[in-house]
């Protein structure tokens, strides 16, 4: 019996950047909308990345200071093989120290005010040091305005 020559971890690495890639240009209709109202930073002045590889899995968006992961997620996610590999998925990543909110796409569609003040609300949880986040405004396009006061004081 022949065996498989291991794999070395160059060669993963280009594979995982190649997916990512592949990833980025075939995002569906709502990972492209919730990236219009993350990227350059409009989200309390933090950068985020989109299918970006982190150990062996892909993740829809990621924060790296405030180790925050963003998925969408599709009807696929609900079958049953999906439901067992991303939860096996999001224990190793929160494992790794990484939050990740999930949210289906049906959800961020009707919405997306929830969903960004959602990740608004783990961002500041994160314990991130944000010099201007607080007065960073949200995104146009999301016309919920956040209050900064703990519930019930404003």
């Amino acid at each position: 019996m022949r065996r498989r020559p291991k794999v070395d971890s160059d060669r993963r690495m280009v594979l995982k950047r190649k997916a990512a890639r592949a990833l980025r240009e075939g995002a569906t209709e709502y990972e492209r909308k919730l990236w219009a109202m993350l990227r350059g930073k409009q989200m309390a002045l933090l950068r985020f990345r989109r299918q970006q590889p982190i150990g062996p899995y892909v993740v829809d968006f990621f924060c790296p200071s405030a180790k925050l992961i963003v998925e969408l997620d599709g009807g696929q996610h609900g079958e049953a093989r999906a439901i067992i590999y991303d939860e096996a998925r999001t224990q190793w990543l929160e494992a790794q120290g990484y939050r990740v909110l999930r949210f289906w796409n049906w959800e961020f569609q009707q919405y997306p005010e929830v969903v960004v003040e959602s990740i608004w609300r783990a961002i500041v949880e994160s314990g991130t040091p944000l010099p201007e986040a607080l007065r960073a405004p949200l995104p146009e396009i999301c016309e919920v305005q956040i209050s900064t006061l703990p519930q019930g004081e404003g």
